[in-house]
């Protein structure tokens, strides 16, 4: 683990009033990042959620799935090693279509033996990213996605101004969860599941108080 990661976990846990805390590893690029840096800011997150988040970049382009997952699974055993107190550790990557991530079925199966909570997007986060703003039920591919919130969000360049997404997140994780409900009823499972997004689960609980 880094120094400044390091750091930044005493800094979690050394808060006087006990915080509800989680960790995200997310894919490196520049959208997830900046996004989750506004979130980090809302006044429901910061002073009524009781949430603290801290989204690891630290491992470059080998930010895939089948290394994001065991990265998740070191540190989250560093820290019950260490006694802290991060209460979930949380992975964001996409499925990617027309190819999907190489290893991605046995990096969920890992997640899920180890105690780490995933957020997947399908095909990636710019389909997380346009439901902010409009439904999404037809099937699209990386690029199609891309297309989209380019079209929705015109300063949009893989850089995201993050509180432009704000207002309507929650409208965002409405319509995940009906995307999700949709593809129950016509018993799609994963990862056919396009269009889908997991984070509104990761929305969800950092709204739980």
């Amino acid at each position: 683990m880094s120094r400044n990661r390091e750091s930044n976990l005493k800094r979690v846990v050394g808060k006087r009033q006990p915080r509800k805390t989680l960790m995200i590893f997310c894919e490196v690029t520049k959208t997830e990042p900046e996004y989750f840096k506004a979130l980090k800011r809302q006044p429901w997150v910061r002073d009524v959620a009781s949430v603290d988040l801290l989204v690891d970049t630290s491992r470059g382009m080998e930010s895939v799935p089948t290394s994001l997952v065991p990265l998740a699974i070191k540190v989250r055993s560093q820290d019950r090693d260490e006694g802290n107190e991060i209460d979930e550790f949380w992975c964001v990557f996409d499925v990617e279509w027309p190819v999907n991530h190489p290893g991605l079925m046995e990096a969920c199966i890992k997640a899920k033996n180890n105690g780490i909570k995933l957020a997947i997007s399908n095909p990636c986060f710019e389909l997380w990213l346009a439901i902010h703003f409009q439904d999404q039920t037809a099937w699209l591919d990386n690029d199609h996605a891309c297309r989209l919130i380019r079209v929705l969000d015109k300063s949009y360049s893989k850089k995201i101004d993050g509180t432009k997404y704000m207002p309507n997140i929650h409208d965002a994780a409405k319509r995940a969860e009906d995307l999700d409900k949709l593809h129950k009823g016509n018993s799609t499972v994963f990862p056919s599941d396009n269009p889908s997004s997991g984070m509104y689960n990761l929305i969800r609980t950092i709204s739980e108080k």
